[in-house]
């Protein structure tokens, strides 16, 4: 029998498929309201990374239409000087969406900015009002590398009504609200961890599996169902570049993966942006939008 490779499932076009919506929903908005919505990226200390994502990000929000704010704090802010700047923000009319960079100095807790941030800006989903509408299966603004996920499997048709989803990470950036939104999609879901006794067995009952524990190559092909579905969240900075949570010759035994690089990763921003014409909408009055 020869070697078969599952289909890469590469987020480049989905990427490109949700932000030509933007690009065309933003522009519309401008027409109708005759201002340009924003995006607010806050800084707290500069770091490489993000240097480098506020920049990504920029470049994207401008190609998308929107206008763009950099917000950079240095490293020795206090929590109080942070809520200010989250106060201002919340009240600047053309300001639609508002990210903060985590993870926070250690002086700073990040509960400032779940408390503080206007839950209809908090295009990130990291509020208690926007976690809580997602468990409760309302309208809300929700985590955009789950929600990317959501779109990725929508793009290339995979099913999920009926399915199995393992979902292995429980972090309420990624696994927590990944499984609440399979949920949604009618998938039968576990959420499986560290602590899951016997993990393997667990996993291997997944026709869907979605992995964001942060552990490079931690899902081996011996834990996979021959044809399942495989979303892979990691992103493990290694000295051979990015890397998963999923081991590479996974690829040899599920129908479908998403590689990494070039999986997950340009699907979480579009997202990002996708939520920020939401908001911009729903703040501007208009039903259907995200509030």
């Amino acid at each position: 029998t020869g070697v078969t490779t599952a289909q890469r499932l590469a987020g480049k076009p989905v990427a490109a498929a949700i932000l030509e919506q933007v690009r065309t929903g933003v522009a519309a908005f401008v027409a109708r309201h005759e201002y340009t919505p924003a995006l607010a990226v806050v800084t707290v200390g500069a770091t490489d990374a993000a240097e480098w994502y506020s920049a990504q990000l920029q470049k994207q929000s401008v190609a998308a239409g929107f206008g763009f704010q950099r917000v950079a704090l240095p490293a020795d802010a206090t929590a109080a000087m942070l809520c200010d700047r989250l106060i201002a923000l919340n009240g600047a009319r053309h300001i639609a969406g508002v990210i903060v960079q985590m993870p926070l100095p250690p002086h700073i807790p990040q509960s400032i900015v779940e408390d503080t941030l206007d839950p209809r800006k908090d295009v990130d989903g990291i509020t208690p009002v926007n976690a809580g509408r997602l468990a409760l299966g309302k309208v809300g603004l929700f985590p955009a590398t789950p929600s990317g996920g959501i779109a990725l499997l929508k793009y290339y048709g995979v099913p999920l009504a009926g399915k199995r989803a393992v979902v292995v990470g429980r972090s309420n950036v990624v696994g927590k609200p990944f499984a609440q939104l399979l949920l949604r999609e009618h998938a039968t879901v576990t959420v499986a961890h560290s602590r899951t006794a016997d993990l393997a067995a667990v996993v291997r009952e997944g026709d869907l599996v979605a992995v964001a524990i942060g552990r490079e190559a931690f899902v081996t092909p011996d834990m996979i169902r021959p044809g399942a579905v495989v979303i892979d969240f990691g992103t493990n900075v290694t000295p051979d570049g990015l890397r998963g949570d999923v081991h590479s010759d996974v690829m040899r035994v599920a129908a479908a993966m998403t590689p990494v690089p070039g999986g997950m990763g340009p699907v979480t921003n579009a997202v990002l942006l996708q939520n920020t014409l939401r908001a911009a909408e729903a703040l501007a009055g208009e039903t259907g939008g995200a509030a």
